[in-house]
């Protein structure tokens, strides 16, 4: 089963997402996709962390999230991926993208592109429970900034992408989720 979760900023998505690893009643781990980059973020890692049982396994990957899911998933396990959305931010600021956005050049990004391809290929033949939580981020306004937009275009592929590959696909928006897929 490969499954995505989305949702907006403290809809309940990863509140979902654990529920749901736990009810597939296999071995979880947790794969975390942030960085501690400042106190702020650190106290939300922090929140994660407690929230989550202390059986289950945690790993961290910033960048390689294809090779990282190869390594962890089989067919007793359920790995929940928390989430795209970082992950995504991460490749934008590790490679040139955003540096690129900023200058208004042409966007010709290889680590981002390389890395979302090999995760869309990947996940239909990963073994046992794959749980994806992404943030739905473009029901706003068209942002402002060059980064931003990129940003925000970027997400919508890459959910779109992800979704189109999954079996299930649940929104959740005030806690409630809605099954848009499975």
């Amino acid at each position: 089963m490969k499954e995505l979760i989305l949702g907006g900023a403290r809809s309940g998505k990863s509140l979902l997402a654990e529920k749901r690893a736990v009810e597939s009643g296999l071995r979880v781990v947790y794969l975390a996709t942030a960085a501690a980059s400042d106190s702020e973020m650190a106290r939300r890692i922090a929140h994660h962390r407690e929230r989550r049982p202390s059986h289950w396994g945690c790993a961290e990957e910033k960048l390689q999230l294809g090779a990282k899911l190869r390594e962890l998933a089989a067919p007793d396990t359920c790995v929940l991926v928390d989430c795209l959305t970082l992950w995504l931010s991460n490749l934008l600021f590790a490679g040139q993208a955003a540096t690129l956005a900023e200058a208004g050049a042409a966007i010709d990004c290889p680590l981002l592109q390389g890395e979302t391809t090999a995760l869309i290929e990947l996940l239909p033949t990963l073994p046992g429970h794959i749980i994806l939580v992404s943030n739905e981020v473009g029901w706003g306004i068209v942002p402002m900034h060059p980064v931003s937009r990129l940003f925000t275009d970027e997400q919508g592929r890459l959910n779109q992408r992800v979704a189109a590959v999954c079996d299930r696909v649940t929104l959740v928006a005030a806690g409630l989720p809605l099954k848009l897929k499975g």
